[in-house]
């Protein structure tokens, strides 16, 4: 199948038909090992537009586990996850013609999987609707670390300073990290945060995406990007801790 079959307007490629299509480039491999250089998706866009395979297969390579990873955070399963993921490149194929680059391919792409991993999960009752982010996510009544680890104002030594202070977790945290089991509990614990909280975190400290990228992204300001990825990392640290302590 080539993408002149795929695009053109008389023989619009069905979501099936995607699902095929991307995997059996994914196991083509080979293909662009060195057809193009990393980390430029210029010219890769030009080539897309022109309809050359090579170079929706390296976009594929590029970007299919970052596209599953975020995806995993809207949809109840890998299953639906995958599906988000085939429309998106569905959406792609259908799209980049009228894709001017008024901002990253990378933003573009990833955009199109935001919007459309929200819709489906708001259509299933998965989760908040999209007119519910952005402003309101701030959340201003809960705390990113419970007061009661903080003295009090009227403390004559230290006021307002660490009452419980985070604990160190051991001589090598590099290695207590790197461990499977607590790889695992990380993984739950992000899974477990709210909506908003999970897609700050999975960009910028999964994906190592940069705030503007994420705000771009996800349609929020950099106060809410700041605000989201705290209690986060907070949420997140706060059940490393607990699970360092018992040990």
């Amino acid at each position: 199948m080539c993408i002149e079959c795929v695009t053109c307007s008389q023989r619009v490629l069905s979501a099936r038909g995607a699902q095929r299509y991307t995997a059996f480039f994914i196991f083509r491999r080979s293909v662009i090992l060195d057809t193009y250089p990393a980390h430029d998706d210029a010219p890769l866009i030009d080539a897309l537009k022109q309809r050359n395979e090579a170079a929706f297969v390296e976009l594929i390579e590029r970007y299919q586990s970052p596209l599953l990873r975020l995806a995993l955070v809207y949809a109840g399963s890998r299953a639906v996850a995958e599906e988000i993921v085939q429309d998106t490149w569905l959406g792609v194929l259908q799209g980049i013609e009228k894709f001017e680059g008024r901002s990253s391919f990378k933003t573009w792409l990833f955009r199109i999987l935001v919007n459309r991993a929200r819709t489906r999960a708001e259509r299933e009752g998965r989760t908040m609707p999209f007119s519910a982010l952005g402003e309101k996510v701030l959340e201003p009544d809960e705390p990113a670390v419970p007061a009661e680890r903080f003295l009090g104002p009227d403390d004559p030594q230290w006021p307002l300073h660490w009452a419980s202070p985070p604990h160190a977790w051991g001589a090598s945290p590099e290695e207590q990290l790197l461990m499977k089991e607590t790889l695992d509990l990380v993984e739950r614990a992000v899974t477990a945060l709210p909506p908003a909280q999970r897609e700050v975190i999975t960009l910028r400290d999964v994906e190592e995406w940069t705030g503007e990228e994420v705000c771009n992204v996800l349609e929020i300001s950099e106060t809410n990007q700041r605000v989201l990825l705290h209690r986060a990392r907070s949420r997140v640290r706060a059940v490393l801790e607990r699970h360092f302590d018992r040990e």
